[in-house]
């Protein structure tokens, strides 16, 4: 892996290429070797997938140093950036946070405004905000381009917690556009119309979940592309999808 430094300026630069960015969600050295292989420009490490595969499962259940040895064995397997997801900051001051983060070679952060170790509370859209800009702000200190990846649960906690789950969701990414993230992610969108709503709402990526082979509920590779989205991962499905296929190849062996 190149310079921390020049790895993340390259990701920050396709970040605001203007360019449709498909980076899948891995787990571990053999994944983003696969995902490498077939040429994507760049990873990101989903805490689902890997806290499946490490065995504590999701919602900062894993010990985050676990978690950040994890992040370093993908870092060292390929040669592309790789973003991770980090939950909502696993207790860690932003400034903490980040020095982990890069200190694993990481150039890039999810960071989520659902915090799983306060039973699962919602921050409010300054709080989240704050975080992102303490996080931009350490990336900053330590002269590294940090593409941050700001998202929102607004629409998966929905009309439970808010009137208009999908106005409160353009709200929060457009705070966090101006606390320094370089992308954001409303996970949840409901269809393209929706993620229509969001991508006039800011001037970064927005970023959304897709499965492999079903696509994302606001649309195809290229009805995604039309809408102005610029960012596209996968979370867990691609983890999910290959387990339902293993699944029919392993059952064909029992006895």
């Amino acid at each position: 892996m190149a310079d921390i430094t020049d790895t993340a300026r390259t990701f920050a630069a396709a970040h605001e290429s203007g360019d449709l960015l498909v980076l899948p969600t891995v787990w571990d050295a053999w994944s983003a070797r696969l995902a490498e292989s077939a040429g994507f420009p760049g990873l990101t490490i989903g805490s689902h997938p890997v806290g499946d595969a490490l065995g504590p499962g999701d919602g900062e259940a894993m010990d985050f140093a676990d978690y950040m040895a994890a992040t370093r064995r993908i870092v060292d397997a390929v040669e592309l950036p790789v973003s991770v997801d980090v939950e909502s900051g696993y207790g860690l001051t932003p400034r903490e946070l980040v020095e982990r983060v890069l200190d694993a070679g990481a150039v890039g952060i999810n960071v989520e405004d659902t915090v799983r170790r306060e039973n699962g509370r919602m921050r409010e859209r300054d709080e989240h905000a704050d975080y992102i800009a303490g996080a931009r702000q350490a990336a900053d200190a330590a002269g590294v381009d940090l593409v941050i990846n700001g998202r929102t649960d607004a629409l998966v906690h929905g009309t439970a917690l808010f009137e208009d789950p999908l106005a409160e969701a353009v709200a929060r990414v457009a705070l966090l556009e101006k606390a320094g993230a370089r992308s954001v992610y409303p996970v949840g969108l409901p269809d393209g119309d929706a993620a229509k709503a969001v991508v006039a709402a800011v001037s970064v990526p927005v970023n959304v979940t897709a499965h492999p082979v079903n696509g994302a509920k606001a649309g195809s590779l290229e009805e995604l592309r039309a809408i102005g989205v610029r960012r596209i991962s996968f979370g867990p499905l691609w983890q999910a999808a290959l387990a339902e296929t293993s699944a029919e190849q392993l059952a064909a062996w029992k006895g």
